[in-house]
């Protein structure tokens, strides 16, 4: 049986094995996350979905850089894929000098979307933008500035 042929049969598994990537990560395995992507990666090499699993790797581990070239080759190659538009906006928040294109990026992905979950999505991270990225003494464990101090 040719290669073709062999991996025709697991076609139409491909969503399978995307749900059971994230699953994967959720469980904390990223051998496992890793190989059920790069599967369906092999299964249909066109659809970005394996891709967005990568990237959602990298994001998990904080590897920001990572996700964020993966992030960006999707959104280069379909700027209609809100998912990988909002998560590359969480990226660049989470990149310093690029909070404000990050939010930009959520807000667009939020009004481009009819995706209930995408929506969500931009709404816990505009929240998270206003009570926690802009708070400009963050930590309880950065002392205050002696002009700050009254």
């Amino acid at each position: 049986m040719s290669e073709d042929g062999l991996l025709s049969e697991f076609r139409e598994d491909f969503a399978l094995f995307i749900e059971a990537g994230f699953i994967a990560v959720k469980q904390l395995d990223e051998i496992a996350a890793r190989r059920l992507f790069k599967t369906a990666e092999l299964l249909n090499p066109d659809n970005p979905a394996s891709q967005l699993g990568l990237g959602y790797i990298a994001m998990n581990k904080l590897q920001v850089s990572e996700a964020t070239k993966i992030f960006e080759g999707i959104t280069k190659k379909d700027p209609d894929h809100h998912l990988a538009q909002a998560l590359l906006g969480i990226c660049y928040m989470l990149t310093k000098g690029k909070i404000k294109k990050g939010e930009k990026l959520i807000s667009d992905a939020k009004a481009n979307t009819e995706d209930p979950t995408i929506k969500n999505l931009a709404d816990v991270c505009i929240d998270w933008a206003e009570k926690d990225l802009k708070v400009k003494a963050a930590s309880p464990l950065v002392p205050a500035k002696a002009d700050e101090e009254e």
